[in-house]
């Protein structure tokens, strides 16, 4: 079996975990909710402000960082964002797991 061979069965499995596939329904069930998805979208946008700023300055922007707890405290009242977020989260874990394994295999060439 050569690496693409692999990297494909690896694509395939992911699409079958049941992380991806909650991930997606619950994407496809907020896609039905345009009001929520631009909720979701606007607070999206905020987190990552928040990020770039701590990666630009090396600390957190309070006021950045209120806004987007509070905009995420109030999203996650409702029952189909929290559901969406939680299942982005165990996704998200996933795939950086999958990826830490192969930085591992490969950290003594990254250095």
């Amino acid at each position: 079996m050569n690496i693409y061979d692999t990297a494909n069965k690896l694509a395939s499995e992911i699409k079958q975990s049941e992380e991806y596939v909650n991930y997606k329904m619950a994407k496809e069930a907020l896609n039905l909710n345009q009001e929520l998805k631009k909720r979701i979208s606007e607070f999206e946008m905020v987190r990552y402000d928040a990020q770039l700023t701590a990666m630009q300055t090396g600390k957190n922007d309070e006021e950045k960082m209120k806004k987007m707890q509070d905009l995420y405290m109030e999203l996650i009242e409702n029952s189909e964002a929290k559901k969406y977020f939680e299942a982005e989260t165990k996704f998200n874990i996933v795939i950086a797991d999958v990826n830490k394994i192969i930085g591992e295999a490969i950290k003594d060439v990254m250095k």
